[in-house]
């Protein structure tokens, strides 16, 4: 099975390394005390290729499952999981107060097409696992179109 290759990886690639570029500055303000509590955190992903499907495993630990959501459109998968983060204090009053809502976000291109409808995903130990079957493209499955 001869596998198609997009010709637009390299820029693909090249918007994911500034995307990741943006959330590290993004993170670096955050510390400094210049950007507003709610604080956005990578997320780390592997993709696998196995033969009829991807496999992507993502790291979101701290999370519960209802506070993960997931979405696929034109061949792009995004993971977004948001929670509150609350503690008990003791005597005293904050001096400074950072730990409200925490999220995480990310999108995937993947590199292939794939069957949204059987896409399926389970989240154990803070790992988040999405099997997305690939869709069954063949050469056999094109039309011939006649000149006329």
């Amino acid at each position: 099975m001869m596998r198609r290759t997009n010709p637009f990886e390299d820029i693909e690639e090249l918007f994911e390394r500034l995307s990741r570029q943006f959330d590290e500055m993004g993170h670096q303000f955050d510390r400094s005390g210049m950007m507003p509590s709610s604080r956005m955190y990578d997320m780390a992903v592997d993709i696998s290729d196995d033969e009829d499907k991807l496999v992507l495993s993502a790291d979101l630990p701290g999370y519960e499952k209802d506070d993960i959501s997931l979405s696929i459109a034109n061949q792009t998968l995004t993971i977004e999981a948001k929670r509150d983060v609350t503690e008990e204090r003791g005597e005293g009053e904050y001096i400074r107060r950072e730990r409200r809502q925490q999220s995480a976000r990310r999108t995937v291109r993947l590199p292939e097409m794939v069957d949204e409808e059987n896409t399926s995903a389970s989240y154990r130990n803070g790992v988040l696992t999405i099997t997305l079957p690939k869709m069954d493209v063949t050469p056999d499955d094109s039309h011939r179109i006649d000149i006329d």
